[in-house]
């Protein structure tokens, strides 16, 4: 049975192994060592990575009560090495793991509600609770987090008797009745947990939430997604750089440049609208100069918008007795197209015109539209002379 260190010491960055067995498993290897502060993934934390002696470890798991160490070489059964295990990544996951417990303990004393989903990815983390949660409780629930955090509350990691565990309330996902270890912080939350955690609240740094959804699956409920400490330090400076930046572009100040947003936002849906409605004249005029012909229309426009475009195939369908086309782009990028008729169906006429003009798309009896790569002297010269 492998020692497990991060039980002892959950800060333990350095320590000396000796290694218990090592098989080969494709282009890996599979070690274990006697005592090991490399913590296998479980209660939702990934598994640690770092060195063994000159072995890289990238990943480690616990399997039928045994704890594997994945490697990039082969070490020495019977050899004791010097192993590292990589500080920042593990700690960043203690700091959002334990920023995890102060918020669902948070939750659960506030709201009653329960942790059913958590999942600590390689960006955020989030935690599924089985109640409705406003806008305005997360923020609460937020700045309480934060201060439970400023407060340095002491977090305690035990394994407690039966007895002991019978009369104490704690939080858990899982039914469990033997070696259950209980994670502690002060004031605030009782869970079981299986994962090395910070040893104060202060470590934990910050507590962000960022977002919240409605749960797609298992009931009702809320999402969140959060960061806690040096990774919500990182998404931090990574918002407030954009936020420098559309300050800039905007020439608004920091801490307004929502609103200015907002007020560019209106001023583009009054110059689409103005758009709209210049592009419907044009079509209108375009249709008025197209001549009435016994035969097709085919025209070419690099302005109209799409609603237009159709507007102006609908008027020229009325000036002929064919079809009449309209396509929006250009010889180099390819065409869109929209095509109507009164007299020709359309449906059955598609893989025709698309096989002369390069083009793919479908639609009604009456109206087909896609696109076609064929140059316009082809399309022109196919159009005019298309006949059913």
């Amino acid at each position: 049975m492998t020692e497990k260190l991060y039980y002892i010491d959950s800060h333990m960055k350095t320590f000396t192994a000796t290694v218990t067995s090592c098989e080969k498993d494709g282009e890996r290897y599979l070690v274990t060592l006697d005592r090991t502060a490399f913590f296998p993934e479980g209660g939702g934390q990934l598994g640690d990575s770092g060195t063994i002696g000159d072995a890289r470890v990238f990943d480690t798991h616990e399997k039928d009560g045994i704890i594997l160490h994945y490697v990039n070489r082969p070490l020495d059964t019977g050899h004791t090495y010097g192993c590292v295990v990589d500080w920042e990544k593990r700690f960043r996951r203690m700091q959002n793991h334990s920023g995890e417990h102060i918020v669902s303990g948070l939750v659960h004393k506030k709201y009653g509600y329960n942790n059913v989903g958590f999942h600590m990815g390689s960006d955020v983390v989030t935690i599924d609770f089985d109640g409705e949660l406003t806008r305005e409780q997360l923020s609460e629930i937020e700045r309480e987090a934060n201060y439970a955090v400023a407060a340095n509350y002491k977090v305690t990691a035990t394994f407690p008797s039966e007895e002991t565990l019978k009369t104490l309330e704690y939080r858990s996902k899982l039914e469990l009745t033997e070696n259950v270890r209980i994670v502690e912080i002060e004031n605030v939350d009782v869970c079981a947990c299986c994962a090395p955690h910070v040893s104060s609240t202060a470590e934990v740094g910050t507590v962000r939430i960022l977002s919240s959804e409605r749960r797609r699956r298992g009931g009702e409920g809320v999402r969140i997604t959060m960061l806690c400490g040096l990774d919500a330090y990182d998404n931090e400076v990574i918002i407030s750089e954009n936020n420098t930046e559309i300050s800039v572009l905007l020439s608004a100040k920091r801490n307004e440049t929502a609103d200015a947003v907002r007020r560019l936002m209106g001023e583009n849906e009054k110059l689409k609208t103005r758009c709209a409605e210049l592009c419907g004249a044009l079509a209108k005029m375009k249709a008025d100069a197209v001549a009435p012909t016994e035969g097709n229309i085919c025209l070419f426009d690099s302005v109209l918008d799409e609603p237009s475009l159709r507007a102006l195939v609908n008027e020229c369908v009325k000036k002929c007795s064919g079809i009449a086309a309209v396509f929006s782009g250009s010889d180099e990028g390819g065409y869109r197209y929209i095509i109507g008729s009164r007299s020709v169906d359309l449906r059955k006429a598609a893989k025709s015109i698309n096989d002369g003009i390069s083009g793919r798309g479908g639609g009604s009896s009456e109206m087909i539209q896609g696109s076609c790569t064929a140059c316009s002297l082809i399309i022109q010269n196919f159009l005019t002379n298309f006949t059913v």
